[in-house]
């Protein structure tokens, strides 16, 4: 699913994607069910919050990984509260970031197949399908071939022609560390930086196979889903983003309405649940009475989301303006 498995792209710089709002094309009927899902989705909005227990106060933001303009001003207000912090929590802090790069340096088994290949678990028309979306994203066949299943479903669901925009590094996230380290202000990574990769290494191979059948959509439909998560990061409307993803897994995969179900749900307790419900315990045992807590924007939203955790905990929530 597109609003989690990859970074938010900036709409303003796709230079060579060609895509649309798929907002804009909504039936009455599914616009409804989205806003069902809202009202039933706690925090189901929102960039930008001030969480407060008494002495303590933390302010929460919700991130995109990759650059865009609009980001600047964002910064702008941002900055004095990153300033006031007593202390950053980031999913990854630089100096986790290049130790992962080093332990993927040293252990292939990270992220490639050590005693298979996909053409040997895949049938032929799946594995050329893939080897296609491969092919149009950069990525050599033979390449592909190795890869951990989990790990190409997350590069085979960003389209080709937003590939490169993954280099930059310069995303809200690595924007708050860099005011955050000019304002001597402590930063840590709040989970370990191989978290994700333990977790997915972990599943079967064939469970791994079934997350390339989520990850990998036509071009052009992929194309659509980035423009239509671009645009809903900045409309803050991440509940809306969420279901829309669903809504269009069910209508590419052709399985069984129970099988897209229980695959998504699957996806959606590994990559946000069971590291929300880590994380907001990380917080709460920090000691600063000050935190500032940058994280993916799909982090905050729902049940299991950061600020539903903190207001079952005590703490009055405040949106602020994004």
């Amino acid at each position: 699913m597109i609003p989690v498995l990859v970074a938010l792209l900036p709409q303003a710089l796709w230079a060579s994607c060609d895509g649309t709002d798929l907002r804009a094309s909504l039936t009455e009927a599914q616009h409804a069910a989205l806003g069902t899902a809202a009202e039933e989705t706690p925090f189901a909005e929102g960039n930008r919050w001030r969480a407060r227990r008494g002495d303590r106060v933390i302010d929460l933001v919700g991130t995109i990984h990759i650059p865009d303009p609009r980001l600047a001003p964002v910064l702008e207000r941002l900055t004095p509260d990153i300033a006031a912090a007593e202390h950053l929590f980031l999913e990854a802090v630089e100096e986790d970031r290049k130790a992962l790069e080093r332990n993927l340096a040293a252990d292939t088994s990270l992220l490639l197949l050590q005693d298979t290949s996909l053409p040997e678990l895949l049938e032929e028309d799946d594995w050329q399908a893939l080897a296609e979306a491969a092919r149009s994203r950069g990525i050599p066949p033979v390449m592909a071939a190795k890869m951990q299943p989990w790990y190409l479903s997350l590069v085979l669901a960003l389209p080709g022609c937003a590939m490169d925009l993954l280099q930059d590094g310069g995303g809200l996230d690595a924007r708050i560390e860099a005011v955050a380290k000019a304002e001597g202000v402590p930063r840590s990574s709040i989970e370990s930086y191989d978290t994700v990769f333990r977790v997915f290494n972990e599943e079967p191979l064939e469970e791994q196979l079934d997350m390339l059948r989520l990850g990998v959509f036509p071009e052009a439909t992929g194309a659509d889903l980035l423009v239509t998560t671009v645009n809903s990061y900045f409309d803050e409307a991440h509940s809306d983003n969420w279901q829309l993803s669903r809504m269009m897994t069910f209508a590419h995969l052709d399985l069984p309405e129970a099988e897209t179900t229980a695959m998504l749900d699957e996806m959606e307790d590994k990559l946000l649940t069971r590291r929300n419900l880590a994380w907001i315990e990380v917080i709460e045992a920090a000691p600063e009475m000050r935190l500032m807590v940058a994280v993916g924007a799909a982090h905050l939203m729902g049940e299991s989301g950061l600020l539903h955790q903190l207001q079952a905990r005590g703490y009055e929530l405040e949106r602020l303006e994004f």
